[in-house]
């Protein structure tokens, strides 16, 4: 007797680079479940287009990464708690009905995997960089386990004063000078993806004990940790366990089964 197949998809621009689908049929393997999870290259602008088809074609569940994390969001029938305080979503579904809900495992997958890696992130003073839907993802979690305001740097101070309880973090332009290092800095930024550079970061921001930790992922190291690399930080992470963590919670959300992790995680970074 075969099983019914659960269609599931990620989206964005660009999404070639997307480890999602590998990692969403490695999940399902762990519960003999049958997935079809495919990338879906989707223009900013056509998301409410692009779901109207996925409904029609059938799909579950639907992946949100950059940069459509904020454009998906209002377009949910219902919104979940932590979509509503980031104002972004990254994980999307269908019910049975045809109604969309909307969540966000950005901040949940930064946790569990900083939890992984043994960062004490609960005391630490905090840089993030950037206030796009990556930011607006972690924000809020990061925030619910830390005892310090948190510092948000990012070139544009309009679109910084705009995230969900902005007045709760402190708001500074991305070239600020820093009169002592921070003990975590998280690049937020789609720089790497986009502009191919690193973000424009004094470092006077980082010193030997800092910790960097970059949401963006590839085989090669990214171009914010070459960075923090070249300025003696030792404590370098990119943005794969986050990854995995973030997808096993938008698993849970759309099956009903929480994966293993750790392994997969483990499985990823072997060379290819």
């Amino acid at each position: 007797m075969s099983l019914p197949l659960r269609q599931c998809c990620v989206i964005g621009w660009p999404i070639a680079h997307s480890r999602s689908p590998l990692i969403h049929r490695l999940f399902a393997e762990q519960f003999g479940m049958a997935l079809r999870y495919e990338k879906r290259a989707v223009q900013p602008g056509t998301v409410l287009a692009t779901l109207a088809h996925l409904r029609q074609l059938g799909v579950l569940g639907i992946n949100v990464t950059v940069p459509l994390k904020e454009e998906a969001y209002p377009l949910a029938d219902h919104p979940h708690a932590r979509a509503q305080a980031a104002g972004a979503a990254n994980t999307l579904w269908f019910d049975e009905s045809g109604q969309l809900h909307a969540d966000n495992t950005d901040g949940v997958g930064l946790v569990r995997d900083l939890s992984f890696l043994a960062v004490n992130f609960q005391q630490a003073r905090i840089l993030v960089l950037g206030a796009g839907g990556a930011a607006r993802g972690i924000l809020p979690e990061l925030a619910r386990h830390n005892r310090h305001p948190i510092t948000v740097a990012n070139r544009n101070p309009a679109r910084a004063a705009a995230l969900p309880q902005a007045n709760e973090f402190e708001l500074i332009p991305l070239e600020r000078e820093f009169a002592q290092p921070f003990d975590l800095v998280i690049n937020a930024t789609s720089a790497s993806l986009t502009a191919h550079t690193a973000p424009a970061l004094s470092a006077s921001a980082v010193g030997p004990l800092t910790c960097c930790y970059d949401l963006s992922y590839g085989q090669d190291e990214t171009l914010f940790l070459a960075w923090a690399r070249a300025q003696g930080v030792a404590a370098r992470h990119d943005g794969l366990g986050m990854l995995v963590e973030q997808a096993a919670e938008a698993f849970r959300l759309w099956h009903g089964k929480q994966p293993e992790t750790r392994a997969i995680v483990a499985y990823l970074r072997q060379p290819r």
